[in-house]
């Protein structure tokens, strides 16, 4: 078969002379009478067939300058054409002209009516501009085309033929090259200048050819690239008409292009938007698309939904059409095992938080799942950047009684105690907009206010529930509280005190100042409705609950919220939260936390914290705690605690013990409860076992004091004054004197120890100063006709001090030799030899005398917790009572404290009976070994 026969067109030379030839003398032409086309025609069919489509064709056609010929054909046919209608090719023509020119551009309003009878183009004018329209379009699909479209000023030919020319063919090619034109930014805001969005708001209702309405959707979806744009678009009428079309059931193809723009308007949804969509009907087939078979219209439809929520007016509409168990189902399917990641759950978190605003979205949302879903959410680490909103959210189930206790069972309450102190999120903030359409703005210009609400502001003055007329109007709603007015500068502000906080009249507040609303304000709300219940012991006195509320107390960057201060005193005034006080360890927490200072953080290593508002946390402390003490010692507390330690579970018995020092005051219920019914020896007793509290061993030890005090309110401190040793007046030595080179008098005697060490000593001396010596050196025995005496398993260190004992030394500093310093262990020392030795050789004085040196270098003023353990292990029972006494001591420091019992309950291991009969006797004042009031507590 021979090959075609070359033609003109297919060089491209040819086509951009017959296309410049065109631009500069006209539109028109001699025409080929074979073809009977013009040679623009053929060319315009060439480039836009061959040339441009070809690989790498649209870059040759610009860089070879095609693209400013094109754009001279557009304006002399722009300025040509008469303004037609909508009918057929064979309508009658009309003498109406359009009255654009090439220079400026066409006024913006509305174009002629479609229903005006003038003609569509002549045939070869509407060709041509179908070419040329497309092939500019084809171009603008590459960024260097748009740029130098918008360079050489061709914008505004494309609006003027939008305007004039009504074809639907011209129409869509003329939107498909805006469209392409909009993808830069400098181009979208070129076309908005231009006038373009009316025109291509009146072509989606003149048109019915669905290509050409995708070309205009696509046009206005690409032209809202910016809020601002978003926003003129929706206050020029684009979003109804869209969502009409959505209505009708259109075709998929066009179905698809609809959902697209509106996820794109919807975008930071505005008021228009919303109005619009809603009053186009578009709410239903959204709705109806959320389940569409195609992923794509599914989640556009979705995300459009989620976009709406952001407006309170259509929510309550939106919630009617079933979009809250729509954006609740997609939100449980993305947080699923085959979900998408957090990003994608975003938009949809924040719809879910915003239909809780209103009432019968919130009965919805509750019915679908929506609470355990939220729950789910809060308990979600991942999740972190979300938990203020869905705290937020579940404000607005406040005095919703089922859903809170549904919610209460869930576990909200921990959870929300741990938001008091968590990081704020990087959620932006809610427009006024997004506020609740329970409570509508009103249009109140004049403010004219009705007799019946004249008449409640005249009630809230009286009952000084408002500070003055001003701050309560009729389009007050609780989402717009006034912020706080700050301090004056020149009045300095007093630290809020809690007990005045709190004893503030109940339904009242000051009138001169309103509670802060800080990023903690709807987790503290929700608290204080739960702390509200009848009991609500079970959610919040619990050690996760009341660690939350103290750490936001005591931790707050400012202020504490006084809504926090008054949750504890709701608590602790209440009698249903007695028992669980005792039971999770609260009143000692209380007492830990805020009199003496110390958080769980700080235990066992200290955590550096500022102490400026340290007495105001104690103040708060001792109030708290005085409340307990007043349902305690009331019959009901006196009831209550007795049953708990006669008859509750061994936990419960151990955890009365020792809350009964915090609370009771009353010598008569104490004494009952803790000595004649044991109590006192059931909390000793649990020392040695497993801690049933993180904090147990410090709160025993504070506790094991408190009530040292009440037994002994007047004891002074059993710690020897802090005079160094080395400064105490040394008794004078009896036995140096044979040490010397010339002894008086002369040593009759020797004791050779292992080491071969001869010591010199007196026979009388030694055998009056023990009943061993006496036996061994004026008895029966051998060694009583030596002068030589071995003394068997005696180091020299411990046998320094036996014999300045022997010789009647007493005081001469002798006894120190063997203590090693603070820090070095007691257990295989020479001090413990020592006195094995003094035991061994019957000599109590001696004993004494080296106990009472170890207390002093380890327990004195150099020694610490750690040094408790060590003595209490030599196993002697003097130094247990000094070791217990040392820990009690009523001017020790709570960590201190603390932390010596730690040691000794270390030191103790399994034998729990020295260390309870040493704790025991110093509690009750009664000195070891002495003959005093009977131990049987």
């Amino acid at each position: 078969m021979a090959a075609a026969k070359p033609t003109p067109t297919d060089s491209l030379s040819f086509c951009l002379a017959q296309l410049t030839a065109a631009a500069g003398e006209g539109l028109g032409g001699v025409k080929d009478t074979a073809t009977n086309e013009t040679p623009l025609a053929r060319a315009l069919l060439a480039l836009r067939t061959r040339h441009v489509k070809a690989a790498g064709g649209i870059e040759r056609f610009r860089a070879r300058g095609g693209l400013l010929p094109l754009l001279a054909l557009l304006r002399r046919a722009s300025a040509a054409d008469p303004a037609p209608s909508l009918a057929g090719p064979g309508s009658a023509p009309s003498s109406v002209e359009c009255a654009a020119s090439d220079g400026p551009a066409p006024l913006p309003g509305p174009a002629p009516s479609a229903s005006s009878s003038t003609p569509s183009p002549p045939v070869r004018l509407r060709k041509t501009l179908d070419l040329a329209l497309s092939i500019l379009a084809n171009c603008c699909t590459e960024r260097a085309c748009r740029d130098e479209v918008r360079r050489l000023g061709g914008i505004l030919p494309l609006v003027t033929i939008l305007q004039c020319v009504k074809t639907e063919s011209i129409q869509n090619r003329t939107a498909r090259a805006l469209g392409n034109l909009a993808m830069e930014p400098e181009s979208c805001g070129d076309i908005h200048s231009a006038g373009a969005v009316p025109l291509l708001i009146e072509s989606l209702t003149a048109c019915q050819d669905s290509h050409c309405l995708q070309s205009v959707v696509r046009a206005l979806r690409n032209l809202a690239d910016s809020p601002q744009h978003r926003l003129a678009l929706a206050q020029q009428g684009a979003v109804r008409p869209l969502a009409e079309l959505l209505a009708a059931a259109p075709d998929p193809a066009l179905t698809l292009a609809l959902v697209r723009a509106l996820l794109e308007l919807s975008r930071g949804c505005s008021r228009a938007c919303a109005e619009q969509l809603s009053l186009g009907g578009g709410l239903g087939p959204l709705v109806s698309l959320a389940s569409h078979p195609k992923k794509a219209v599914r989640e556009a439809a979705i995300l459009i939904l989620a976009n709406l929520c952001a407006q309170g007016l259509v929510r309550p509409a939106l919630g009617n059409a079933g979009g809250v168990e729509v954006l609740l189902g997609e939100l449980q399917r993305r947080r699923g095992p085959s979900g998408a990641g957090p990003a994608s759950q975003q938009p949809l978190v924040r719809a879910v938080c915003l239909l809780c605003r209103e009432a019968i979205n919130r009965a919805r949302l509750r019915d679908a799942g929506g609470l355990e879903l939220l729950m789910g959410l809060l308990q979600d680490p991942r999740a972190s950047a979300w938990h203020p909103r869905v705290v937020a959210a579940l404000v607005g189930f406040l005095y919703d009684t089922g859903a809170l206790g549904r919610l209460q069972a869930l576990g909200l309450v921990p959870l929300l105690a741990g938001q008091l102190c968590g990081e704020a999120g990087d959620e932006e903030e809610e427009g006024k907009e997004a506020a609740s359409w329970d409570f509508p703005e009103e249009q109140t210009p004049e403010r004219v206010e009705a007799g019946s609400f004249r008449s409640l502001k005249s009630w809230l003055l009286s009952e000084g529930y408002t500070a003055g007329p001003g701050d309560i109007s009729p389009d007050r709603s609780p989402e717009r509280c006034p912020l706080p007015r700050p301090p004056e500068p020149a009045q300095p502000a007093t630290p809020a005190r809690g007990p005045a906080l709190v004893r503030t009249p109940r339904g009242r507040c000051p009138a001169a100042t309103e509670e802060p609303w800080g990023r903690e304000g709807p987790a503290l709300l929700l608290l204080s409705r739960f702390s509200q219940a009848p009991d609500p012991s079970g959610a919040l006195v619990t050690g996760p609950a009341l660690c939350g509320l103290l750490a936001y107390v005591t931790g707050a960057p400012g202020p504490p919220s006084p809504r926090a201060l008054r949750i504890l005193a709701r608590l602790t005034c209440n009698p249903a939260c007695l028992e669980a006080f005792v039971r999770s360890y609260g009143a000692a927490l209380l007492r830990a936390w805020l009199v003496l200072g110390v958080a769980p953080d700080d235990w066992p290593t200290l955590r550096a914290r500022p102490l400026s508002l340290h007495s105001q946390h104690r103040e708060l402390g001792e109030m708290l705690l005085q409340n307990l003490t007043v349902q305690a010692e009331s019959p009901f507390g006196v009831g209550a605690l007795t049953h708990l330690l006669l008859s509750g579970s061994p936990e419960d018995r151990v955890a009365c013990a020792l809350t009964l020092p915090f609370i009771c005051r009353k010598p008569s219920l104490w004494r009952r409860l803790l000595l004649d019914q044991g109590g006192l020896r059931l909390l000793l007793s649990a020392l040695t076992r497993p801690a049933p509290h993180p904090l147990f061993l410090f709160f025993a030890a504070d506790s094991l004091s408190c009530l040292q005090g009440l037994v002994s309110p007047t004891v002074s401190p059993a710690l020897p004054p802090a005079i160094p040793l080395d400064l105490d007046p040394p008794s004078p030595c009896l036995y140096e004197p044979l040490l010397g080179p010339a002894p008086i008098p002369a040593p009759d005697l020797h004791f050779l120890l292992d080491s071969g060490l001869r010591l010199p000593a007196q026979r009388a001396a030694s055998s009056t100063a023990s009943p061993f010596f006496r036996a061994l050196l004026s008895g029966s025995f051998a060694e009583a006709q030596m002068d030589l005496v071995p003394l068997r398993g005696l180091s020299p260190s411990a046998a320094w001090p036996i014999l300045h004992h022997l010789h009647g030394c007493r005081g001469c500093g002798a006894a120190l030799g063997p203590i090693p310093p603070p820090g070095q262990p007691l257990l295989g020392s020479e001090a413990e030899e020592a006195l094995e030795a003094a035991g061994r050789f019957l000599l109590p004085g001696l004993e004494e005398e080296l106990e009472e040196a170890v207390g002093r270098i380890h327990l004195g003023p150099q020694g610490g917790p750690e040094s408790v353990g060590e003595v209490f292990r030599l196993g002697r029972p003097r130094l247990a009572a000094h070791c217990a006494r040392w820990t009690l001591g009523p001017g020790q420091c709570p960590r201190k404290r603390a932390l010596g019992l730690v040691g000794l309950v270390e030191a103790a291991g399994e034998e729990a009976g020295p260390l309870t009969e040493a704790l025991l006797a110093v509690v009750m004042g009664v000195e070891v070994g002495s003959k005093g009031p009977s131990l049987d507590c």
